[in-house]
């Protein structure tokens, strides 16, 4: 099965992008699956219910968040009408929406996905992700209830991507770092046979702080004095993400390498689906 995970959508020019792309990676990629981080595609902060359409109807077969879910108050009600739409999972139980769903690929898996916050550094605070991605492995175990499970792992400290990757090496598919908007080179399989990357990278512009246009948050990094609120960047944006060859015998990954589309950082799409 061939899966492709995005990163962070950025406000316009990101969510733009990405529309525009997605169609043709399905197609000449003969792409089974698609996730798309979605939580900054409304200048910056949340999406709304039109962008999450626009995204799914693009290619995407779920859009995950993190913890700018609710930035964009109809959030809190369009997350009920939409299976694809997901919020962390480790929210506390009543919290609307849900955290994980199972899914068919193009070519007829069960996919589950699972977007899962961490806890270090991020706000708010959720409850413990190693927990809450046990209780989802025990009720949907991988080459049982579902072909492959992919993990959306939002979170600040790498060391603490890591340690999820560990703990769930062999029985995901593949674990996905977002969140630091910016993308990582230590793309993986580890020993258990799960694809891990500490982060994908952004959809956006780079000429950017994380995305944002960068007059403000150099500002404020100087002077200690906000002049603005932070706005989207609005140059040309490159598109980061990841593709994974996933075994349809044990639903683990076989090979994984970056995407990257765009006029910075260099154009690579995975060499074994080229």
């Amino acid at each position: 099965m061939r899966l492709l995970f995005l990163g962070d959508m950025v406000g316009k020019t990101g969510r733009t992008a990405v529309w525009e792309r997605l169609p043709g990676l399905v197609s000449d990629l003969k792409l089974d699956f698609v996730v798309v981080n979605g939580e900054n595609a409304a200048g910056g902060f949340g999406i709304t219910e039109d962008i999450f359409l626009e995204t799914i109807s693009a290619g995407a077969d779920v859009v995950t968040t993190g913890n700018h879910v609710w930035d964009q108050k109809e959030a809190v009600v369009f997350c009920e009408r939409h299976d694809q739409f997901l919020r962390p999972a480790n929210y506390p139980a009543g919290t609307p929406g849900r955290g994980s769903n199972l899914f068919f690929a193009r070519n007829g898996a069960r996919v589950l996905v699972a977007n899962v916050m961490g806890r270090v550094f991020m706000h708010p605070e959720l409850d413990d992700p190693f927990k809450c991605a046990e209780a989802i492995l025990e009720a949907c175990p991988l080459g049982e209830q579902a072909d492959a499970v992919v993990f959306d792992f939002h979170a600040e400290a790498t060391s603490e991507k890591q340690c999820f990757g560990h703990f769930v090496d062999g029985r995901a598919s593949l674990v996905v770092g977002t969140h630091t908007h910016v993308p990582t080179a230590d793309h993986q399989i580890l020993n258990g046979g799960t694809g891990y990357i500490s982060d994908a990278g952004m959809c956006g512009d780079y000429d950017s702080s994380l995305g944002m246009d960068k007059e403000e948050p150099l500002n404020r990094f100087i002077s200690k004095m906000p002049k603005g609120r932070f706005e989207a960047a609005s140059g040309p944006a490159t598109i980061c993400g990841v593709g994974v060859e996933v075994s349809d015998r044990t639903g683990l990954a076989e090979k994984i390498a970056p995407l990257r589309l765009g006029p910075r950082l260099g154009e690579t799409i995975p060499e074994f689906w080229a």
